[in-house]
């Protein structure tokens, strides 16, 4: 079955991205489903999400109407439309990349939440939205930007598999949660 990458382009692909994210949620997939097959964390509101492809459109997978993954591009400004993320931005300020400080670097920008669909794991959809990504933002940005649960093992392998690289390690104060953030440097992809 043929896959074809793009970037969002119409309203009710944002629909999509939802129900597909929805499904995923961690909330809704048992524990060794979550370890083995991967999870998603964030919900994003409809209209932040919109709002989001407007100003840099996501990356959509597809096999004939089916959504069968997306890639969220993430612009630095809506650090502050999705609160539960906000920790990670500020956090991001900290650090260095290549003793370059992130916060004095505007060429990044944070990969808002990866998702494949059930049935199309496995047949290299990840890792084709990823270069889709990278194809499609190269020209504008040097990096990209990720953080992964380590409760998400299959997401930490597949990152590592498409090229990116620990950045920082650190627990979520709040939960105890433990998350790598990861680079995707494209200036020696």
């Amino acid at each position: 079955m043929a896959i074809r990458y793009s970037t969002v382009a119409q309203a009710h692909e944002v629909d999509q991205i939802l129900a597909l994210q929805e499904v995923n949620h961690r909330d809704h997939i048992d524990p060794a489903s979550a370890a083995r097959d991967g999870f998603t964390s964030v919900r994003h509101e409809h209209e932040v999400l919109k709002a989001m492809n407007l100003a840099r459109p996501s990356v959509v997978a597809w096999s004939g109407a089916e959504l069968a993954g997306y890639c969220l591009m993430m612009p630095r400004e809506f650090a502050d439309r999705v609160p539960i993320l906000e920790p990670m931005f500020q956090l991001l300020d900290t650090l260095s990349w290549r003793g370059e400080a992130l916060s004095s670097n505007p060429r990044w920008f944070v990969m808002g939440q990866v998702c494949v669909a059930k049935a199309y794991r496995g047949m290299g959809v990840f890792d084709g939205m990823y270069h889709h990504l990278r194809d499609t933002y190269r020209s504008a940005y040097d990096f990209v930007v990720t953080e992964i649960s380590q409760r998400n093992p299959r997401s930490l392998r597949a990152h590592q598999r498409v090229g990116f690289e620990r950045l920082h390690v650190y627990p979520d104060p709040s939960t105890g949660e433990v998350w790598e953030m990861v680079v995707w440097d494209w200036r020696s992809a």
